[in-house]
């Protein structure tokens, strides 16, 4: 049975708000807490982009339910450094972290100054990444030469067991690629099918026995008008094709791509809710695809009070079942 799970997004709140709402999740019935990890937000109005290995120790130590980052090793992180911040929450929070390891965006990682490569580039970087990180959770000395370089590297302090390296997915592609070396799958999800394809296209070459976590973005708000004006004001650059974005790498150049995108293309393009009930109804869905977490992102600013309404709602479930 899927788990709901909050999403923490830094681009969005300044990481002690952040932490305020991490609890406030937890408190309001959430099972697993799902974190972003940008080095600039989306945009200039979203406003903030704090470090999340940072946070999640301070995150998880004021909780006590699953943590999951995406993360993209390899120019940005180097993958020793990616293993050591790994090894050491999970060490001090057994079982209770995962990573998601993706090949990253230009808008996080052209901050090293190293060329942004292609795609085909990039996942043979995130591959050999992710076999640098394996070596060194399962306490290797590591040497490497490839498009990442390691020089006699091993962790000293690690976890009794090491966490699960996810591959994070947008496309089916990608995805069938991730089931040759993850141990589970993140991807977006939209409409059914679309999503049933990507997991399907993963568990052809992973089999069916690996988690999937799927993360499901919408604008809830007790009034459509507002919910539809806190997705534009905040993700407007989302409704643009990934083809225009994939290079840019400032929030201005975000914002620009997407000046032309307008209140009613938000309305006809971005799921809006003004009731709990139907938002869980329609997350719910997904379920049956047999994903392991549903990860719910309300992409507005109005995150105290959606918090507290889901909350409001799971206390009323958990009282009839009770």
């Amino acid at each position: 049975m899927a788990i709901f799970c909050y999403h923490a997004s830094h681009e969005q709140f300044a990481p002690s708000h952040l932490l305020r709402l991490a609890v406030m999740a937890e408190q309001a019935g959430f099972k697993a807490i799902h974190s972003s990890d940008h080095f600039q937000p989306w945009s200039k109005r979203q406003g903030n982009s704090g470090f999340s290995f940072s946070w999640l120790g301070a995150a998880m130590q004021a909780t006590s339910v699953p943590f999951s980052v995406v993360c993209a090793p390899g120019q940005r992180y180097h993958p020793a450094i990616v293993a050591q911040a790994v090894a050491t929450l999970a060490e001090m929070f057994p079982n209770r972290f995962s990573v998601e390891l993706g090949s990253g965006e230009a808008i996080n990682e052209e901050i090293s100054g190293d060329p942004w490569p292609p795609k085909d580039v990039r996942n043979e970087r995130l591959l050999q990444s992710v076999e640098i990180i394996r070596k060194l959770l399962n306490g290797e000395k590591v040497s490497y030469s490839g498009l990442v370089k390691v020089k006699d590297a091993r962790l000293w302090s690690l976890p009794d067991r090491p966490p699960e390296l996810f591959g994070a997915a947008l496309s089916s592609e990608t995805a069938e690629w991730c089931g040759s070396w993850a141990d589970g799958l993140l991807t977006t999800a939209g409409d059914l099918e679309q999503t049933k394809e990507k997991i399907d296209a993963f568990r052809r070459t992973a089999g069916t026995e690996k988690p999937v976590f799927i993360q499901f973005s919408f604008s809830y708000d007790t009034s459509r008008e507002e919910a539809i004006k806190g997705a534009h004001d905040q993700w407007s650059a989302n409704l643009v094709s990934q083809d225009k974005l994939a290079n840019l790498h400032e929030p201005e150049h975000f914002d620009e791509a997407a000046s032309d995108v307008s209140l009613e293309d938000v309305e006809n393009k971005v799921e809006v809710f003004t009731s709990i009930d139907r938002l869980i109804e329609h997350a719910g869905r997904f379920e049956e695809l047999g994903v392991d977490r549903i990860i719910l992102h309300n992409i507005n600013k109005k995150h105290e009070q959606f918090i507290q309404h889901f909350g409001e709602v799971f206390s009323r479930a958990k009282s009839i079942s009770g």
